[in-house]
């Protein structure tokens, strides 16, 4: 088997899997980029019936045990089939505990987290918050209102998005060069379970989507958008686009298994997208300079940056509820645990629960939490501009970062 023939093969077996998944070949957990005719061929076996979820394991191993690669790539891609072979071998009924799953699919050890992680996170947020009467998860709530757009003012989130968009391309651009005709449009959407979300299209086009039935906070502005967009989701998957799969033939980081090692690396940056492109109180500075100050809300003493890092590490409890949701808990505990160390008021808690239980979504939590953690200590470590620019240009797995 060739390397291309090998490409080929993968990205058949992942928009199978990804169509037993319930999904279209460009959701549920598959972002597909790749041939069409690829696509095609597998949406009409779909019409006749789906791909015995037995022969899909035995393709993956047939992957597995004939790599056409240099070490290097070839172990990158078993990482990513062998995630794809651990969700196939769910489809059969053989389900493992949730740990090995993960181990499985995402490449990292995961375990129940002690809660004295938490408790340093509720520390954290009781000093960067404003004082006041009532509980951490009250302030917490009235920080969040006390920052959130009016209804009435959300036909002006697009412009600040795009101001957003502007500021973050910049500061990206100084770490690793960027296309200069690259366009990125906001769109506001109705009716989907995300915040929001980076969509690269292709070339040098992309779109964030944000949710307008959520009140939007504005402190969470930067946050949001150097996330989705630079130098988090929208910046690699268009670098890597252009370095990986124009100039190398890279084709399968045209297909992106959501429940893969990779993902791991990709949420953890999206998450320190924001302190990346604004360290310290950078972000703040400049929100309050262009958004805040001219939407009319005073400082009120808190600390932007040390609430969004509180709130990164309480990411950890949705993965604790991972774990319980796995046990088959009732959701009254589920919810009592997220609404003690996470947060969450009781109005949040029911789109918690729902999204816990949704397809792939306790690996997604596990992925989301771990990918923060190990790229918290990766980035510390020398030569932080080179790291970041490794993350948006290169082919990394949870281990090379450890």
């Amino acid at each position: 088997m060739t390397p291309d023939e090998w490409l080929r093969e993968y990205a058949l077996l992942a928009l199978r899997v990804n169509g037993r998944m319930g999904g279209s070949a460009t959701g549920t957990v598959l972002i597909y980029r790749g041939p069409q005719e690829w696509r095609a061929q597998v949406e009409r076996e779909g019409r006749e019936g789906p791909v015995p979820a037995g022969r899909l394991v035995e393709d993956a191993d047939a992957l597995l045990a004939r790599l056409p690669f240099p070490p290097d790539r070839a172990r990158y891609l078993a990482a990513q089939v062998r995630a794809v072979r651990a969700v196939a071998g769910r489809l059969t009924g053989v389900e493992l505990p949730l740990p090995e799953y993960a181990r499985e699919c995402l490449g990292i050890a995961v375990q129940w987290l002690p809660e004295d992680l938490f408790e340093q996170a509720h520390a954290l947020l009781d000093a960067a918050l404003p004082r006041g009467a009532g509980s951490l998860a009250e302030r917490l709530h009235a920080w969040q209102s006390a920052h959130t757009l009016p209804a009435d003012q959300l036909g002006r989130l697009p412009s600040l998005v795009y101001a957003a968009v502007a500021e973050t391309r910049r500061r990206t651009g100084a770490l690793v060069p960027l296309p200069a005709q690259e366009t990125v449009r906001c769109r506001l959407v109705s009716g989907v379970a995300f915040r929001a979300a980076g969509e690269y299209e292709g070339g040098v086009c992309s779109t964030l989507h944000i949710n307008r039935d959520l009140p939007f906070n504005l402190a969470d502005l930067l946050y949001v958008v150097a996330h989705e967009g630079h130098p988090g989701h929208i910046a690699e998957s268009l670098l890597k686009e252009r370095l990986l799969v124009e100039e190398r033939g890279f084709l399968d980081q045209q297909v992106r298994f959501m429940l893969g090692p990779s993902f791991v690396v990709s949420e953890g940056l999206g998450l320190h997208a924001q302190g990346i492109a604004f360290p310290d109180d950078q972000a703040q500075a400049w929100l309050t300079d262009h958004v805040l100050a001219p939407q009319g809300m005073a400082s009120d003493g808190s600390d932007f940056a040390a609430v969004h890092r509180a709130q990164n590490m309480l990411f950890g409890a949705w993965a604790n509820t991972a774990f319980l949701a796995a046990e088959g808990r009732p959701d009254a505990e589920l919810a009592a645990y997220l609404s003690r160390w996470a947060l969450l008021s009781e109005a949040e808690t029911p789109a918690a629960l729902a999204t816990l239980r949704a397809t792939g979504m306790a690996l997604y939590v596990l992925g989301y939490f771990h990918g923060w953690r190990l790229l918290d200590s990766w980035l510390a470590g020398p030569g932080r501009a080179a790291r970041v620019r490794r993350l948006l240009t290169e082919q990394l797995l949870p281990l090379d970062l450890e």
